[in-house]
């Protein structure tokens, strides 16, 4: 069956559609590359048109060729959705703090300290805080400029301040 399938294809056309298989299999394990997909595509589309005799067995050749990809598709996305080849790039310890895990923008320490707006804050500008200077936000207030405040929430690297009261 193969056999007929490549009558009257010359050697170059089928290296062409071969290496043109292989180009999109590449691809398809490794997304985002681009180059091996593309030049995959070039080559079946020339090994089609070196092949094929009229426009009708060009587009059958075509659909056949695109009903493989098809399955070839269809062959990576069960093997990713079984996870064989998801598990070992996927991080699946947990990082957090009684792990020993420390972040490197952990300002925790620095809830309730008291410093001065360094700048205007509109509603964001630095704050002083122990002559340490950090970027600081208000709750949508304007602050003006050596007004004394007080860092009442951290969410991760934002420190949100008050008006000291």
């Amino acid at each position: 069956m193969i056999a007929g399938l490549l009558d009257g294809m010359t050697l170059f056309s089928i290296i062409l559609l071969i290496l043109g298989f292989v180009l999109v299999g590449i691809e398809l394990t490794a997304p985002g590359i681009s180059f091996p997909g593309i030049a995959g595509a070039i080559c079946l589309v020339i090994s089609v048109f070196l092949t094929a005799d009229t426009i009708v067995e060009g587009v059958i050749m075509t659909i056949a060729i695109l009903a493989i990809l098809g399955v070839m598709l269809g062959i990576m996305v069960w093997l990713l959705a079984k996870g064989k080849w998801v598990r070992p790039i996927i991080l699946t310890n947990e990082l957090n703090k009684t792990e020993g895990y420390i972040s490197s923008s952990d300002l925790d320490y620095l809830l309730g300290k008291e410093g001065v707006a360094s700048t205007d804050l509109r509603p964001s500008g630095v704050g002083s805080f122990e002559g340490v200077n950090f970027d600081i936000i208000s709750e949508g207030q304007y602050i003006e400029k050596w007004t004394p405040i007080v860092i009442y929430k951290v969410q991760g690297s934002k420190l949100i301040v008050k008006v000291k009261a």
